[in-house]
């Protein structure tokens, strides 16, 4: 009798062709103009669970839809396990600097390069495609299965936690698991444990009523350097935060937790090369990978002001913005951040000048126990499915959804990525191992018959 395993094996070549067809359907959802496909794309995922033999459904949201689907043939005293993905992605151009067109996959070395591959929809398609291979098998499955995959994710899920407090009963689980991470290297898997939150701000500064000519300057404040100036205050030169406050609930490493990271710290020389930066820059009294995934952080993400078109405009600027980006760590509330920056900024911006934050966008940071049993079960999975035992890190990343399944579900979440750190996400030329891809379907089933038994 074939197993699920040696199913997929067999038909990986047929898996990786699916996952290709999902792969050209350009679902971004930050753009008016790919509505169309984003639906698309909630269609084909559909289609592909009624055909595996699961229930699946488009469920409406205020904006794009949300793929639910389910299969509960285990029955009432089994486990339920909820997979959550996302099927949309950013934008991609040419002009990026992607080597292929990104919606029309490409097989390089091994990886496959396109707009969703490791982002998530390659990470999620795994998920699918282990129930397909216990289905074609078994008949069976060792647990319930129920899918959360929804189309909003790259524009900060805005309608996804009402759809969860709305439908708390559909989405009863004993686990949730979430595929959309990353591991530092392919022979050597590793579970996130911790994600950083997120408070997203602009800050706006405005000067005179209008753009006017530069050669009325001189006593009239820039807004352009009045913000460049407030911004050039929020760090010192070694890299730590000068907002007052802003370090007040941050929950410190322990030694068990700086041990774990040491195990996985990378080089300064990793930096440069990989990022082609001349040198790595932070707080001097932490470690390469603290600086990046258990430290928060004050991001410029963006600085608009004044004429940036091609050729000369001598204006002086009416106002100035800047893209502002917090990364928080446990015990931080994105909400309380946001007021500390505020209160900072109004409390250095020059009498010549106006200013005002505002918040876009806000994640609660995420630390999950290592030591329940779920968790012990995704060990045990990676440890068959990758032929090792996986290693604990934390992800300078953040998914805010994470926060509101165990707010709203009480569900203990899995973070179990099959991708890797520098697939180049949100990039150009993102790309997504397809061994990995294999191994990851594999380490997936043996999930569901680990989970099962815990």
């Amino acid at each position: 009798m074939t197993t699920p395993i040696q199913f997929a094996r067999q038909n990986a070549d047929s898996f990786k062709k699916q996952l290709f067809d999902l792969l050209r359907i350009s679902s971004i959802s930050t753009s008016a103009a790919h509505t169309d496909q984003v639906r698309r794309a909630a269609e084909w995922i559909t289609e592909d669970l009624r055909r595996i033999g699961a229930h699946a459904e488009i469920m409406p949201t205020q904006g794009h839809p949300i793929v639910y689907g389910e299969w509960m043939g285990a029955g009432a005293d089994a486990k339920t396990v909820l997979i959550y993905g996302h099927y949309d992605v950013q934008p991609a151009e040419m002009s990026d600097g992607w080597t292929s067109p990104p919606f029309e996959p490409v097989v390089r070395d091994g990886f496959v390069y396109a707009r969703g591959a490791s982002d998530d929809k390659g990470q999620t398609f795994i998920h699918l495609k282990a129930l397909e291979s216990y289905l074609r098998t078994t008949g069976s499955v060792p647990v319930n299965i129920k899918f959360l995959i929804e189309g909003e994710e790259e524009i900060g899920s805005p309608n996804l936690t009402t759809f969860v407090m709305e439908n708390k009963e559909r989405l009863r689980a004993d686990v949730c698991v979430i595929s959309d991470t990353g591991m530092g290297d392919a022979d050597n898997p590793s579970i996130t444990y911790a994600l950083r939150g997120l408070c997203y701000m602009e800050i706006h500064v405005t000067g005179p009523s209008r753009d006017i000519h530069s050669g009325l300057g001189g006593p009239i404040h820039n807004p352009a350097l009045a913000l460049a100036q407030i911004i050039a205050q929020f760090h010192d030169q070694n890299g730590r935060i000068r907002v007052p406050g802003f370090y007040d609930d941050v929950l410190a490493l322990t030694q068990d937790e700086r041990d774990i990271l040491k195990a996985i710290d990378f080089s300064a020389e990793h930096l440069q090369t990989e990022y082609g930066i001349p040198a790595p820059w932070g707080e001097p009294e932490f470690t390469l990978i603290e600086r990046q995934t258990a430290r928060p952080t004050l991001e410029i993400n963006g600085i608009v002001s004044g004429y940036i078109l091609e050729g000369s405009k001598t204006v002086l600027p009416g106002k100035a913005m800047a893209k502002v980006s917090c990364r928080l760590v446990p015990n931080q509330n994105p909400h309380r951040i946001y007021q500390v920056v505020s209160d900072f900024v109004a409390s250095i911006t020059p009498p010549t000048v106006k200013s005002e934050v505002r918040l876009l966008n806000v994640g609660d940071p995420v630390l999950i126990p290592r030591d329940n049993p779920a968790m012990q079960a995704a060990l045990r999975a990676y440890a068959r499915g990758w032929g090792r035992q996986p290693n604990f890190r934390r992800s300078g990343g953040s998914i805010p959804i994470v926060a509101d399944f165990r707010r709203e579900l009480g569900l203990p979440v899995l973070l179990m990525g099959y991708g890797l750190e520098n697939d180049g996400a949100h990039g150009p030329d993102e790309h997504f191992s397809l061994d990995m891809f294999q191994r990851g379907i594999e380490t997936a089933i043996c999930f569901l018959e680990e989970i099962s038994a815990s």
